[in-house]
């Protein structure tokens, strides 16, 4: 290696060092939980034109929509006018955004009077306002909509108007404004950051840099694309329903590979939903791309604007993956992990031994919320289940779901925080996974206690109804289910559904395996006997 090439590659190296010392500090200034502890939020460094360069290693359908989220703000606002006290702020599905309660935030990076690049964080909120309940017809009524926003620092946050309109529009006020301020320290550490690498190599070596960081991994993957076959490949998923009709949701994947490059086409999906699964189509593009990554490349390869330049992503406008603005999109994962699942499908047929059979993968979001007299509270966790097999390795037992990479919230916090519930039982849910040659992930129960009165429990969930699919002759998972037992009685939730509770009642939350890769026939009797003996495989 050059010199010269040394340097870029060093540079690159501290570049996404930065990136996830950015997440730490996301996490360790968060005021609530769904960020603070289920680390539900992301950070990046970008170009001066919004690419993302580097990452954090976090939510991946977050990332992948930073790039598509910067650029609508960079349009309204160009990089060169804006100040060292501005930062943008976006939230808009129909604008880059995921759904209103994902919240980026672009930061300037200005190095002798030029911007070098951009600081990016986002974060999931806990409360944007709106109704927290599954019935929201469009996106107005989820919550308060920020179109891309210029907002100084010094006079408009910090007390100043933006921080109040946003103080007046939401029931969580200092929790939206601590999580605001935790990405705006985030970002000012990436800024620290990118401003002591210029000026120790100067600016034109970090822009430079930068550049190559992207173009290697582009590099990558076409290397990865050209080494299968071409040809054309087709997946299809559904959802259990729309919250509404009890009919399915039915996604559609066809996968082009044509030399080193790669087209998704999600035409022959269903129609959008009347409720909140609509996926905006930046999360349909960070889905898509996201499977690919996961299947054609390794750790080695660094997810950046680079990634996504071999991959073009179409939906027809109006289908559940590509919904007209205004559509609500509170619950958009479901239809992000259908979308992953059609694609991972259709590349199972070009790649089978790269493959991963299906995992309950569905963001499952529980919610309680209490008014009482020391104000509204709101408990938000979000779970997966267990992974899908692999040819080569057994599923994740008890793991978010690849999409997101949440952890749960410790018992202690939950405690600490919502006096109103109490986490009684947590464990790994026997037989739930799907048998194979490698068997998929165990799911889990967990199970809550309602200690007070007037509180609401508000479910987002999916694979109620269709378990996880196995692959290759491997069986499918167990679908999830909620029950509330109520004195003696015991209640079956709908996934999609608000339920006022009472003291004393006890909602058990299950959440379903992943499938089996290959014919349970052919599994090693050791690795059977250790299920047996750890009790997660109780028949055969």
């Amino acid at each position: 290696m050059t010199p010269m090439s040394i340097s870029r590659t060093l540079i690159g190296q501290m570049l996404i060092a930065a990136a996830q010392e950015m997440s730490a500090k996301l996490m360790q200034s968060a005021f609530s939980p769904i960020l603070r502890e289920a680390r539900d939020g992301s950070c990046a460094l970008l170009d001066r034109e919004g690419n993302v360069v580097a990452q954090a290693e976090s939510i991946p359908i977050q990332l992948g929509s930073l790039s598509a989220a910067a650029k609508p703000c960079l349009a309204k606002f160009p990089i060169d006018t804006l100040g060292p006290d501005d930062f943008l702020i976006v939230n808009d599905p129909f604008h880059g955004g995921q759904h209103l309660h994902d919240v980026f935030i672009f930061s300037p990076i200005h190095v002798d009077g030029h911007v070098l690049g951009i600081a990016a964080s986002v974060a999931h909120h806990v409360d944007v306002g709106g109704t927290p309940s599954t019935s929201a017809a469009d996106m107005h009524e989820e919550g308060l909509v920020i179109p891309p926003t210029r907002v100084d620092i010094r006079r408009d946050w910090r007390g100043g108007m933006f921080e109040s309109l946003l103080r007046a529009n939401v029931r969580l006020a200092d929790a939206m404004v601590g999580d605001i301020d935790a990405q705006l320290a985030a970002n000012a550490v990436g800024e620290m950051r990118v401003r002591a690498l210029a000026g120790k190599h100067g600016a034109e070596a970090v822009t430079d840099a930068m550049a190559s960081l992207i173009d290697y991994s582009e590099r990558r993957l076409r290397a990865a694309i050209a080494a299968l076959p071409d040809g054309t490949w087709r997946g299809e998923a559904v959802l259990d329903d729309d919250g509404v009709s009890p009919d399915p949701l039915v996604v559609r994947a066809s996968v082009t590979i044509a030399g080193d490059q790669v087209r998704v086409d999600f035409a022959g999906t269903c129609e959008q939903a009347p409720r909140n699964l609509n996926n905006p189509f930046a999360s349909t593009v960070a889905a898509a791309v996201s499977c690919l990554k996961s299947i054609l490349t390794d750790a080695s390869i660094p997810y950046n604007e680079g990634v996504a330049r071999p991959i073009e992503v179409v939906a027809p406008l109006g289908c559940l993956l590509n919904p007209r603005p205004g559509a609500p999109t509170r619950s958009r994962m479901q239809a992000s992990y259908r979308a992953f699942n059609a694609v991972m499908g259709a590349m199972a047929q070009a790649a089978p031994e790269r493959a991963i059979a299906q995992g309950f993968d569905t963001t499952t979001g529980i919610l309680f919320s209490q008014r009482g007299p020391a104000g509204y509270r709101v408990s938000v966790e979000v779970f997966g289940g267990g992974y899908g097999a692999s040819s080569k390795a057994d599923g994740c037992d008890a793991v978010d779901s690849p999409l997101s990479n949440c952890a749960n919230t410790p018992v202690e916090a939950m405690d600490a925080g919502f006096p109103f519930i109490r986490l009684t039982r947590y464990a790994l849910a026997p037989d739930s996974f799907g048998e194979g040659a490698q068997r998929g992930g165990a799911g889990f129960v967990r199970s809550y206690e309602v200690l007070g009165d007037g509180v609401t429990l508000v479910l987002f969930g999916d694979r109620f109804k269709f378990a996880a699919k196995g692959l290759f002759g491997g069986a499918d998972g167990q679908p999830g289910r909620c029950i509330v037992h109520r004195d003696g009685e015991s209640m079956a939730l709908a996934a999609k559904s608000t339920t006022p509770l009472r003291r004393g009642d006890r909602v058990d939350l299950h959440l379903g395996g992943g499938g089996g890769y290959g014919d349970p026939a052919l599994r090693d009797a050791e690795a059977v006997h250790a299920d047996l003996r750890s009790g997660l495989l109780t028949t055969r």
